[in-house]
């Protein structure tokens, strides 16, 4: 299971840091990512970073504003995000996935699993 916390509402060029909880799994077993959804649009990609922390790949619209990292002891992955803008508002969602990032049954979502999500509000 995974379990984000940590939204809310921030000033536009605030920071928000989402963490996201695993149990009965461990965390270097899987890819981890990120995922938004704002209202009326598809579910996108933020972030991935393959199981063992071996690699992370961002979106375009989060490289240099947001980072991932981890606390092993704590099995949590978390999403630093900084400099937060008026596009991104979003329902923010961790996914575990057993394939790497990028590939081909990753893209197609096989066998993820989600959290139920955390509300991201960026004010002007």
């Amino acid at each position: 299971q995974l379990a984000e916390s940590g939204g809310g509402l921030v000033q536009s060029g605030g920071s928000l840091r989402l963490s996201c909880a695993a149990s009965g799994f461990t965390l270097d077993d899987y890819a981890i990512s990120w995922f938004r959804q704002a209202p009326g649009k598809e579910r996108e990609e933020v972030s991935c970073s393959n199981g063992g922390w071996e690699s992370t790949y961002s979106a375009d619209s989060a490289k240099g504003r947001f980072t991932m990292s981890r606390d092993n002891d704590k099995n949590t992955i978390y999403l630093q995000m900084n400099n937060l803008k008026p596009d991104d508002p979003a329902v923010y969602y961790c996914a575990a996935d057993p394939s790497p990032c990028g590939s081909t049954w990753y893209i197609k979502g096989v066998g993820r699993s989600w959290g139920h999500g955390t509300q991201v509000t960026v004010s002007e």
